[in-house]
């Protein structure tokens, strides 16, 4: 689903592997919902998740999106 976020740009909501959501116990990834706001670079990706931005790669091979919600957090006025 493509909507426009409050700067009137493209922003898509997908279901994603979160990286806080992780099952530690089972060792396997947990896919939730994010949006997708723009492309930062060379298949990093700028998203809102539970409005929190941060950064996401996207995996060709599996067809999904990684949000690193831990690590890839981004300050408003970085991008």
């Amino acid at each position: 689903m493509v909507k426009f976020n409050q700067r009137g740009v493209n922003a898509m909501r997908v279901k994603a592997y979160i990286h806080s959501l992780q099952d530690k116990e089972h060792d396997r990834h947990v896919l939730g919902e994010a949006t997708i706001i723009k492309n930062i670079g060379d298949n990093l990706y700028l998203v809102d998740y539970q409005g929190v931005k941060c950064t996401a790669i996207f995996n060709p091979f599996v067809g999904r999106y990684y949000v690193d919600d831990i690590y890839g957090l981004c300050r408003d006025d970085e991008f």
